[in-house]
């Protein structure tokens, strides 16, 4: 398929994610089923067209006056793939499976010099207008910005299982796939994310990946898996494991030393921690099914209970754009009840001296920070640990890429960290 073919079947995606309010991987799969000719660069340039107008579709909508899918991936192929108006009514011309020529309206405003005059600050950062007060109160002045940069692509992120490789080796078998060390995980590889029509490799056919010498799993989520601070020996209680992406990593951080529990109470997220932790080679780790009772034996008895709550997933914006346009302010206060919950659930796990830490991927303040002050303002037998010593035993210089939240928390962002969104708060037991 030529460009032209692309942005036509682009066009054609989004219309059916408005229409059937459809998730983005369900649409294009649909699409590349009804359209087996299309090869896999077509399908993952359409899929780029497709993902790049739903993550700044306030900001291609303003600047167009229309958030239509043809003005959005016509704003998408001229801002941000850098192809002029004039180039693409000339390959309209000459493609019988392209768009309509350009309007004179639509040449107008893909001509633009200053397209987001005078645009209101949540569309300069591409989020719902009811999120911005919480953003600014979590992200601070220069939310606006951290907006811009959930808006952008993600890279593909890995983290080293050093139960059976080490990043050295890692690093070469990927080396075609351009992998360099992440900035701060000290066991996480980073592929970039191109632009344009670039294709993202998947490594899960890898023969590395297959031998369990890496994981998938973005730079931000290592670094807070490692600001749990699981040590070998240790009782660590993962009460919200679901596909065991943190019980991994502790599991390769304890040296499979100590014991690690992984317990959710939703068994089709449960499910797939099995396989990965046969394949990661992880000893140390016991699978608790959500049975009647699964837990009774630990009360009290946990070194680390781990709560990576459920959450809006806020933070991963820049992977499911169209769930930034489908969250409501009635959805997060759900979810923040539900939260408060498991908090609840988790201290009596907890013993004596031992600590609690609470994980979102939001950066939604009522998740974060707000919770947990809320938390500590009712329970005085908890109080907060600073990050600051956790994360300079990261990396060496770590505390200057993230935003340390005053209530002790720590908030990871794509601006500043270049991770998708996080928080973390370790407390306590006096």
């Amino acid at each position: 398929m030529r460009l032209p073919g692309r942005l036509s079947a682009a066009i054609e995606v989004l219309a059916d994610v408005e229409t059937r309010h459809r998730p983005i991987s369900e649409a294009l799969k649909s699409w590349g089923l009804n359209n087996r000719f299309a090869g896999a660069g077509d399908r993952s340039a359409i899929g780029n067209l497709v993902y790049d107008a739903l993550r700044k579709r306030l900001s291609h909508g303003w600047a167009m006056e229309a958030d239509t899918p043809r003005a959005l991936v016509l704003s998408v192929a001229v801002r941000d793939w850098g192809i002029s108006p004039e180039e693409l009514n000339d390959l309209f011309a000459t493609d019988t499976h392209a768009p309509e020529t350009l309007s004179a309206d639509e040449v107008h405003h893909l001509s633009k010099h200053e397209p987001w005059l005078g645009a209101p600050d949540h569309v300069l950062a591409d989020v719902p207008d009811w999120a911005a007060p919480s953003l600014q109160t979590a992200l601070g002045s220069n939310w606006v910005n951290e907006g811009r940069a959930m808006a952008g692509r993600p890279p593909l992120d890995l983290r080293v299982n050093t139960l059976r490789a080490d990043r050295a080796k890692v690093l070469k078998s990927l080396e075609r796939f351009g992998a360099e060390p992440t900035a701060i995980a000290p066991t996480g590889v980073r592929i970039a994310s191109g632009s344009r029509d670039s294709r993202t490799p998947n490594v899960q056919v890898d023969e590395g990946y297959l031998k369990g010498w890496f994981e998938v799993q973005d730079q931000g989520s290592q670094i807070v898996a490692a600001l749990t601070g699981a040590m070998p020996g240790e009782q660590v209680l993962d009460l919200c494991a679901g596909a065991g992406g943190k019980t991994l990593a502790m599991a390769a951080a304890m040296g499979n030393k100590g014991q690690i529990f992984a317990y959710d109470s939703d068994r089709h997220r449960l499910a797939p921690i099995y396989d990965r932790l046969k394949r990661n080679g992880v000893r140390n780790a016991q699978v608790r099914a959500p049975n009647g009772g699964a837990l009774d034996d630990l009360v009290g008895k946990i070194d680390r209970v781990i709560i990576d709550a459920p959450c809006t997933g806020s933070g991963t914006w820049r992977r499911r754009p169209d769930a930034k346009w489908k969250l409501t302010a009635d959805q997060v206060a759900a979810r923040v009840i539900e939260q408060q919950a498991i908090l609840e659930e988790g201290i009596r796990f907890v013993r004596p001296g031992g600590t609690l830490v609470y994980i979102t991927c939001s950066i939604l303040n009522e998740e974060n920070g707000a919770q947990a002050a809320a938390f500590l303002a009712t329970h005085p037998e908890f109080e907060a640990v600073p990050a600051v010593r956790a994360l300079e035993t990261i990396s060496s210089g770590a505390e200057a890429h993230v935003r340390l939240d005053p209530g002790g928390g720590v908030a990871l962002t794509p601006l500043r960290t270049q991770t998708d969104g996080f928080f973390a708060i370790t407390m306590c037991r006096r």
